[in-house]
């Protein structure tokens, strides 16, 4: 059951530093070889500042919490249903983000199995001189277990 509490919850910042072997690996776990991945001198004619990352790199990052504990649920019952990231600007290698998650919304939702609970967490992702660089919006569904 998640914690009907959670809601308002938020992480201290943690640091998340971008760097280009970690956004390679990503990209080659997509299947993805486009070369502003890959290649600094390719990503700059392409008018980035460096080596972009994929768009949902994002999600790799951590706000440093186990999001279990901060919905108050068992990790095997948690699965993400869906996500968006909105962009103030790319996310370059090299970058060092501060990253913090707030739970905005806890309840329950009718599904094809039967009613789930439902836990939207907003991820707020800042470079050192506090400037807003992302916002990622994941939603996440608990599937309650019946007792025998």
């Amino acid at each position: 059951m998640l914690d009907r509490n959670a809601v308002g919850r938020t992480t201290p910042p943690t640091l998340c530093e971008v760097e280009k072997g970690a956004i390679r690996r990503f990209a080659e776990s997509l299947g993805d070889y486009n070369p502003s991945y890959f290649d600094a001198e390719y990503a700059r004619a392409s008018g980035f500042p460096g080596i972009v990352a994929p768009p949902s790199f994002p999600l790799a990052f951590t706000a440093g919490t186990d999001l279990r504990e901060l919905l108050g649920v068992p990790g095997k019952h948690l699965l993400l249903a869906e996500w968006s990231v909105d962009y103030e600007r790319p996310v370059i290698a090299g970058d060092r983000l501060l990253m913090t998650s707030r739970v905005v919304e806890v309840g329950e939702r009718p599904s094809p199995a039967g009613r789930v609970e439902v836990a939207v967490v907003e991820d707020e992702g800042r470079d050192e001189s506090g400037q807003l660089v992302l916002k990622v919006r994941r939603t996440y569904v608990v599937r309650t277990t019946r007792e025998s």
